[in-house]
């Protein structure tokens, strides 16, 4: 599913106009990225969590050259699933 099928369900679901889903999907997007930014951690019950990680410099091969290369650290964002939403995957 993309940002557009999305869209489309929650229009639906709702009865709410194509433009007003969209608003609210971006807006639910924006808000999560927003916090994320200012490094709070997102918690939505029987979903998951989004956090921001941070990964610390290493030592990699260039598979091309063989030669090693520094890969600099940096924050990833991070999800992880709830255990309501872990269960209703694995049925």
């Amino acid at each position: 599913m993309n940002k557009k099928e999305l869209i489309t369900t929650v229009a639906e679901k709702t009865g709410l106009t194509k433009k007003q889903s969209e608003t609210v999907v971006s807006t639910v997007f924006e808000t999560i990225e927003a916090s994320l930014v200012n490094g709070e951690k997102v918690q939505i019950s029987g979903f998951g969590s989004f956090d921001v990680k941070e990964r610390a410099e290493r030592t990699a091969i260039n598979p091309r050259t063989k030669m090693p290369i520094t890969v600099p650290a940096a924050k990833v964002p991070q999800f992880k699933a709830a255990k309501t939403l872990k269960e209703a995957v694995d049925k």
